[in-house]
């Protein structure tokens, strides 16, 4: 039977509870265990999918289709585990769950509540993960902040779980902050202890404190955080603010969490070894031997999180690459207002990453064109691939004011048009071309020499594609059509014949890009601009 380790959050939001757990997935994984991970989100959204991205920041899509919260991007990228749609659970998909059984009958007539029905649907999908996916550890990330009222069905869940599962099968980790205050030259356990008193007000009592802080806490600040919130002083770690993300397994290893998960869960398996990681990761990420700078032209470049996959599947590129990475975040609706040349001159590398609707359109394309003029290397997702198209047929085919019908219905050259099974769809939600689809190359292009495989998956999220009445015409100006979509004939990567370097693709290669095994887009990519630089 799977053990399960129930992850919480108190004091404040974004603390790190994702970090958190696939680090700890990947200390489990070091010593030979077969993880999953759950992320349990209370908003009553069904999913991301409808959310904007300033309010929720990236939606991730797994390969079977599912938009999924943003920390399962972390989950995958940190461990060997594949997320599903099964492994995000909302409030919303657990009511619509509640309510269609409810209007079927399934409950016989019975007052319908959050306890036992809600409590017992998020158990049952919690537990139908598990069964699935057959691992040795479950890892079920709780969203929200202990106190929140709209994570109480959750918490009162796995409360539940961890009594019926009994103490070798399940285990509560917290997450909480430990603020320095500088005016004083001390740290506050306070809040902390406060958090873990709400906690067990529901019935938590957490076997790990993990203390997220901006100075290590000393043996005396664990001692005292230990007696106050009724846990051993061993098991009150360390989450120093770190410079990368990537450090954090190692520095709970140091910690010895690994070993404590390993005696609480009754676990025996041998001690792990992260020198791959260290080696591979770590070292590459402290210690390069090149810089390059990258241009990353947005709409949602206030938010950190809109394109946090693109942000780090860069970082990926630039591993392989041993460099520094060096981003630049420009938002679109800037270049607009300013112009192009004070913000992309000088850069080694462009990319423009995806979007919805029409606002800073016109600045992402002068920024395709600026890279395909000047001869920088350009890589387009998704929306990028789109206004590199539509960039390509008004100033060199020809097709003046060219456009998708995405931006302008009326347009007397839709370069880029709606997807025919779209155009009936009425609802949002879950409804565009989601998840991985096949996509085969053409040999001698620079999309094989990346890949070097004539057949790959990718996972998609879109509505609108290339119009491919307009194929033959760009063609013939020196646009490549290098990959396709063979199923429906729909072009899923292009790029231009006489530029260094300049890929666009239809899909989200940032999806599926790992520290340890970076997508060859990005690793292409970044040495283009790499020897642009040198």
């Amino acid at each position: 039977m799977s053990k399960y380790i129930f992850v919480t959050g108190g004091v404040v939001s974004s603390l790190g509870k994702g970090i958190t757990a696939s680090s700890i997935g990947k200390l489990l994984e070091s010593k030979g265990l077969t993880v999953t991970l759950i992320k349990c989100d209370p908003y009553i959204n069904v999913d991301p999918g409808t959310m904007n991205p300033y309010q929720h920041g990236e939606v991730y899509v797994t390969d079977d289709g599912a938009e999924t919260d943003l920390d399962l991007g972390h989950y995958e990228r940190f461990t060997n585990a594949k997320m599903t749609k099964d492994n995000n659970i909302t409030t919303g998909k657990i009511y619509y769950s509640v309510i269609t059984k409810e209007r079927k009958g399934d409950y016989l007539g019975k007052t319908v509540q959050i306890i036992p029905h809600i409590t017992d649907e998020i158990k049952h999908h919690i537990k139908k993960v598990a069964l699935n996916q057959k691992v040795d550890v479950v890892l079920v990330e709780i969203g929200g902040t202990v106190g929140d009222i709209e994570s109480l069905p959750f918490l009162e869940a796995i409360r539940q779980l961890r009594l019926e599962l009994g103490h070798d099968y399940a285990i509560n980790i917290h997450v909480t902050l430990v603020p320095y205050i500088k005016s004083a030259g001390e740290i506050k356990t306070k809040p902390t202890q406060h958090s873990v008193a709400a906690l067990r007000q529901i019935g938590i009592m957490p076997d790990i404190i993990v203390c997220r802080t901006e100075k290590a806490l000393t043996k005396d600040a664990k001692e005292k955080i230990a007696l106050f919130c009724n846990v051993d002083a061993g098991c009150v770690i360390n989450a120093v603010d770190a410079k990368t993300i990537y450090e954090v397994p190692v520095s709970f290893k140091k910690e010895g969490l690994d070993s404590l998960l390993a005696r609480l869960l009754n676990i025996k398996h041998p001690d792990g070894n992260l020198s791959d990681w260290e080696r591979n990761v770590l070292k590459r990420i402290k210690s390069p031997s090149h810089t390059v700078e990258i241009a990353v032209v947005g709409k949602y470049i206030a938010l950190q999180d809109a394109y946090k996959s693109i942000y780090e599947a860069l970082i990926h590129g630039a591993l392989a690459n041993d460099t520094k990475l060096v981003l630049k975040r420009i938002d679109s609706e800037d270049i607009e207002k300013y112009g192009v040349e004070k913000y992309l001159k000088g850069v080694k590398g462009i990319l423009v990453p995806g979007g919805f609707g029409n606002r800073g359109i016109e600045g992402k394309i002068a920024a395709s064109k600026f890279a395909r003029e000047n001869n920088i290397p350009y890589l387009g997702i998704c929306l990028g691939m789109q206004i590199a198209v539509i960039e390509f047929a008004r100033n060199v085919c020809g097709f003046k004011n060219a456009n998708s019908t995405e931006f302008n219905k009326d347009t007397k050259y839709p370069i880029v048009s709606l997807l025919e099974e779209q155009k009936k769809i009425q609802e949002k939600g879950a409804t565009m071309r989601l998840g991985a689809y096949e996509c085969r190359l053409k040999r001698g292009t620079k999309a094989y020499d990346a890949y070097r495989k004539e057949k790959i998956s990718e996972r998609h999220r879109h509505r609108y594609e290339f119009n491919n009445n307009y194929r033959e015409a760009m063609q013939k100006k020196g646009m490549v059509f290098s990959g396709i979509y063979h199923k429906k004939d729909l072009v899923e990567i292009v790029e231009l014949t006489m530029h260094p370097w300049f890929v666009a693709c239809q899909f989200h290669p940032e999806f599926q890009s790992r520290p340890e095994n970076p997508h060859p887009l990005f690793k292409n990519f970044i040495k283009a601009a790499l020897s642009l630089s040198k």
